[in-house]
């Protein structure tokens, strides 16, 4: 374990600048900044940075179908961050790009000296080439046939249907996605950082397998290298360069190829730390040498372990840099249980957070209530976010002064009498103490600490019931018990706030104002109050959340069968598909002009689309819905309950295309959010069964039904 007296060098993982943030942005930099704020408040030096990792073929190309420059693309998304960590009181010191001078410097240099220790190699590889864009293509800008199951429309990595990886190469009938162009195969000589060099093996079981990361992660990367008996051939080396056209570092003395923006973006770490460093007069070169006084410590999600894990270290370990002490790995978040999606209603939008005037804190205070030091998903279910945030923030924590504060004020000038030893005392009984919550912090043990300082806020709500200070101030006889009371209920309030600080800094800064409280330090709660202390008039500190600003938040459509459906989409009655999501009978009938008839226009309004069904499973609680995970080639997946369960097996469907309409509003149903309706056909009364529709052969995912 680290010296608690090192300086601390902490970071979070690099959002790609290609796009606005998502709440799991949001939630790893929560994370990181309350154990950051509660460092400092250990009096600990802390230097927290982060950036944008500005490099890649994703990045170039969304700027040139936008017809601007990648940079300018770089540039538009780094100016939206402010209003994202500024209004969820984020704290980085130093926020950077690595599409910079340091980053560059860097890089290179790390690149020269890999090269010089005989770890870059070079070789000769077959990749796919468009030959229309005139680029060699990327796994993921590539698709065709899964070379396991068959199954079309698949990436060039991976396939969403079996779960199978592969490379590009693999692919049956594979198609660039930029053209629509068949890519060749063309060689290319790469550069490969030689990870499975026996030097780089030996050091990262020492480095992994010591202790430093949580069992789950040194578990992963045990298997990763121990995955056989040979050391040598447990690591496959690194592929780390890209050919032209690319946006990234140029790779020195290499015309024509640039680093693999996985190589770069991590060193954007150190870039960024430099440019910081500069920005303080500080001394770079004592942060980032190999037997460096400082803690490097990073705040990932669990889905770059691989990176963060092995190359990473072993990058700067023989680039001759120090290597991390710490790697703190998250899991994701969920809504109510469902992947994270806009369009089904369980994506939370930050920005329309922050817009619709919900206290940041309130997200902060769930958030940390959940999570822990383990690599678990948590759960954001709005019910219990409204039900949480105001039974402990407004119910427990605001309540306590807002029932005491006025009568100090009014009755004793805002002084505080002598402490009330044994009540004091007393509301230690049913909580571990501030030290326990000080190790549930520094451990990442968030939701234990809450749940600790909870304990200590029911103990003196519990008081305040006890003493009732609104009858004791009817009684001047008891002006002395009422005196003692609110100080005493003021006195744990200002240790409940100290105690909450890293989690609500602005609510701490609020407190510290009426309170008259010097700056927030965890040491004060070793010190009371003393008597006579004076405070200023209780003012406004939190809100109870109205759960209206959770459907605007998720901006649920209403629950009704949107009228385009009812009308030209000729959907069944709810009762018997299941609403919007299920299937629709193909009929002639659905109209709303007196013959029957309708016009282009009416037709032309119903968006119809071939779909991919990548999954397909039994509604648990449903005798008639499956519930479908549909790919409209919009680059994400669709959630759809179709009322086909007595027709069709899931395995039936499973890999198969169909026809659904694509723009009717999705519709929050007790199973969850349905977006959208695949078409099927069946006789006015069934008795004939229910028939999906099944595209022609050569149809893909996406494609217009006109």
């Amino acid at each position: 374990m680290a010296s608690m007296s090192k300086p601390l060098f902490v970071t979070t993982a690099l959002p790609y600048a290609n796009g606005s943030f998502h709440i799991g942005h949001i939630m790893e930099y929560i994370q990181a900044d309350i154990w950051v704020r509660f460092q400092r408040m250990q009096g600990r030096e802390v230097h927290f940075v982060c950036a944008d990792d500005a490099h890649g073929a994703p990045i170039m190309l969304k700027a040139e179908s936008e017809g601007i420059t990648p940079r300018q693309l770089v540039e538009r998304i780094a100016a939206e961050r402010p209003q994202y960590l500024d209004g969820f009181h984020i704290g980085f010191d130093h926020w950077h790009s690595t599409d910079s001078p340091e980053n560059v410097e860097l890089s290179q240099d790390i690149y020269r000296r890999l090269r010089a220790a005989g770890l870059i190699a070079t070789r000769t590889i077959e990749q796919f080439y468009d030959p229309v864009k005139g680029m060699f293509l990327p796994d993921r800008y590539i698709r065709g046939e899964c070379p396991k199951c068959s199954a079309k429309d698949q990436y060039g990595d991976s396939c969403e249907v079996c779960g199978a990886v592969y490379s590009p190469t693999e692919l049956r009938n594979p198609t660039s996605t930029l053209t629509g162009a068949t890519p060749v195969l063309r060689e290319s000589e790469h550069y490969f950082f030689r990870l499975s060099d026996p030097r780089c093996v030996e050091f990262l079981r020492e480095w992994a397998l010591d202790g430093r990361l949580q069992p789950e992660v040194a578990n992963k990367a045990r298997e990763w290298l121990e995955g056989t008996p040979d050391a040598a051939s447990t690591m496959a080396d690194w592929d780390i360069s890209r050919d032209e056209p690319y946006f990234g570092i140029p790779i020195p003395d290499a015309p024509g190829k640039y680093f693999y923006v996985w190589l770069d973006a991590p060193i954007g770490y150190l870039a960024s730390l430099k440019a910081h460093c500069a920005r303080r007069g500080l001394d770079f070169e004592s942060f980032i040498k190999p037997d460096a006084d400082v803690e490097q410590v990073h705040f990932i999600g669990k889905d770059i372990i691989y990176f963060h894990t092995l190359f990473w270290p072993a990058t700067l370990k023989f680039a001759g840099y120090k290597v991390p002490d710490r790697i703190h790995v998250h899991g994701f978040i969920t809504v109510s249980g469902e992947k994270m999606s806009k369009s089904r209603g369980t994506g939370i939008s930050p920005l329309r957070y922050l817009e619709l005037g919900m206290n940041p804190e309130w997200m902060r205070y769930y958030l940390a209530a959940k999570l822990n030091a383990r690599v678990e998903d948590i759960d954001f279910n709005p019910d219990d976010f409204v039900a949480r945030v105001n039974a402990d923030l407004v119910g427990k924590l605001v309540n306590i002064a807002s029932r005491c504060a006025g009568f100090l004020v009014k009755r004793f000038d805002g002084r505080l009498a002598g402490i009330d030893h044994g009540a004091h005392e007393g509301f230690a009984e049913p909580w571990s103490g501030p030290e326990a919550v000080a190790a549930h912090y520094q451990q990442r043990e968030f939701g234990k600490a809450i749940r600790e300082v909870m304990q200590f806020a029911d103990a003196v709500n519990q008081y305040v019931d006890a003493e009732r200070p609104w009858d004791l101030a009817k009684d001047p006889a008891r002006e002395a018990d009422l005196h003692r009371c609110c100080s005493t209920a003021l006195r744990a309030f200002r240790d409940l706030v100290l105690l909450l600080a890293p989690v609500l800094p602005a609510t701490a800064e609020k407190v510290r104002g009426f309170m008259n409280l010097p700056a927030t330090d965890w040491a004060a709660l070793a010190s009371p109050l003393p008597e006579g202390h004076q405070i200023n008039a209780y003012q406004h500190l939190l809100t109870r959340v109205d759960p209206k600003q959770l459907d605007a938040l998720f901006d649920l459509a209403p629950t009704e069968a949107p009228a385009a459906a009812t009308k030209v989409a000729a959907a069944k009655p709810a009762a018997k598909s299941g609403g919007p999501g299920a299937a629709v009978q193909a009929s002639a009938s659905a109209s709303n002009s007196d013959n029957g008839l309708i016009s282009i226009d009416d037709f032309t309004r119903v968006d119809l689309r071939i779909a991919l069904i990548v999954a397909a499973e039994a509604v648990e609680g449903s005798d008639k819905l499956l519930r479908l995970t549909l790919d409209v080639g919009e680059g994400r997946l669709r959630n759809v309950f179709s009322g086909i369960k007595a027709w069709y097996q899931p395995e039936q469907l499973t890999g198969k295309l169909t026809v659904m309409v694509a723009n009717l509003a999705p519709r929050k149903m007790k199973f969850g959010i349905s977006e959208g309706m695949v078409l099927a056909a069946s006789s006015d009364n069934d008795d004939g069964g229910v028939y999906l529709l099944d595209p022609w052969p050569g149809a893909r995912p996406g494609m217009r039904v006109r």
